[in-house]
């Protein structure tokens, strides 16, 4: 695949959309009454999410829901028929297990549609959204691999072109104080951001060990944590948080990086092939520079959280900034993850759409960029990391596939793909 600029293809994806605009095929208008929201993925997060879209609009009502699992429909369908009560509207016959169940959500009269699959079918499920014509609210991040971001920034500046919204599932973007501290580093309170600093240092998570019954791919699909063309590694799977909240006051994404990492204490096998730290030191196109650390090993200190430095101040991104420019956030502070969904809907009865789904697939691209770096040992340039060929899921999905894990990168020998 010849190299390719990220400009130069979202212009080109961009005159795309505007030609389809033109045509007038799908200009989705104001609607005033009741959204119908459709749920991809019912595992904690997609369930989570449905709630807070719920807790966030009064005329919202969960009207469609699809997943591979039926044990994990019929919990995420118990708890959510609980908590939503006459908002929680989806029968048996919008109930739908299988790898092609997102396909008939889609074909519901749903408004919005949640996607909260595993990462690395996002890029699939996103370019279906909008071409069925529906908003969108995705999880992050929103794809493992280089093709899979080209495909989703493809989708949604074909989506602007649609009069379609999409919001992500970086909820720090949505919140108060956040906003208002990016304000001011915007307005130069801090003065030049010259660093970062982005923590995601914690223990382990939850793994589930393999039953007799399990066929390879139910097995790695129930740990979809532990498997890179599933999660993308925590780098990309929870550390984009910190990540995009870095780019955000760097003001847009690095140009190369250089990661030092491993897997050094959950080395067993149930835990699948990822890494178990990163640290990895990001460059961007001024020189400035973000460090970034995240970890999952059980016993070892835990921070979570973001540090900008300025020629002026320091600030933390959101709470405070401490300088020449001294600020405390003194404002509300309402749920983050339920603002999201309020301004993904108000954006739709407005008209005034929200489309984040560049932005986040940068910061996620941003955090494969450390991956491919960590696991090969190089230094990767974001035009390597965009233009990359490596596809990593799986060709053919089914159930009774042989799917091996996949073998422990080594940094130093295993090759850039």
């Amino acid at each position: 695949m010849a190299q390719m600029s990220r400009r130069n293809f979202i212009v080109g994806s961009a005159a795309a959309a505007a030609a389809l605009s033109s045509k007038n095929v799908l200009a989705h208008g104001v609607r005033p009454d009741q959204i119908k929201i459709g749920l991809i993925g019912c595992g904690g997060r997609g369930t989570g999410a449905a709630t807070n879209a719920i807790e966030a609009t009064d005329e919202v009502v969960i009207w469609a829901m699809a997943d591979v699992f039926p044990d994990r429909m019929a919990s995420s369908k118990r708890n959510l028929a609980a908590g939503a009560k006459e908002k929680f509207q989806v029968t048996d016959d919008r109930t739908f297990i299988g790898f092609d169940a997102y396909k008939h959500v889609l074909d519901t009269d749903i408004d919005v549609v949640i996607i909260a699959t595993p990462p690395g079918f996002r890029p699939a499920h996103v370019v279906a959204a909008v071409e069925a014509g529906k908003h969108i609210f995705m999880e992050k991040p929103v794809a493992v691999d280089g093709p899979g971001i080209r495909k989703v920034i493809r989708a949604s500046v074909r989506a602007k072109g649609k009069g379609l919204a999409i919001v992500a599932g970086t909820q720090r973007r949505h919140d108060n104080a956040y906003n208002e501290c990016m304000d001011r580093i915007r307005s130069g309170q801090i003065g030049d951001v010259v660093a970062s600093y982005a923590y995601w240092n914690q223990g382990g998570l939850w793994m589930h060990p393999r039953k007799d019954e399990w066929s390879d791919l139910e097995w790695q699909m129930r740990n979809w944590l532990y498997f890179t063309w599933l999660s993308g590694d925590h780098i990309c799977e929870q550390h984009i948080h910190n990540i995009d909240v870095c780019n955000w006051a760097h003001g847009g994404h690095p140009v190369k990086c250089t990661s030092l990492a491993g897997r050094e204490v959950r080395t067993d096998p149930a835990y699948g092939h990822v890494f178990d730290h990163f640290s990895t030191e990001y460059t961007y196109e001024d020189g400035s520079i973000m460090m970034s650390s995240c970890r999952q090993i059980d016993g070892c200190v835990s921070k979570v959280a973001e540090h900008i430095v300025g020629t002026k101040g320091v600030t933390n991104g959101n709470k405070y900034i401490n300088g020449e420019n001294r600020w405390r956030f003194e404002g509300e502070r309402p749920n983050s993850y339920v603002l999201e969904h309020r301004n993904l809907h108000e954006s739709i009865r407005s008209g005034n759409l929200l489309n984040e789904g560049v932005r986040v697939a940068e910061s996620t691209l941003t955090a494969i960029m450390g991956r491919m770096s960590a696991y090969t040992g190089q230094e990767i340039s974001w035009d390597q990391a965009f233009s990359s060929d490596e596809v990593l899921m799986p060709e053919d999905i089914d159930w009774n596939m042989d799917l091996a894990i996949p073998e422990v990168a080594v940094p130093g020998k295993t090759a850039l793909s």
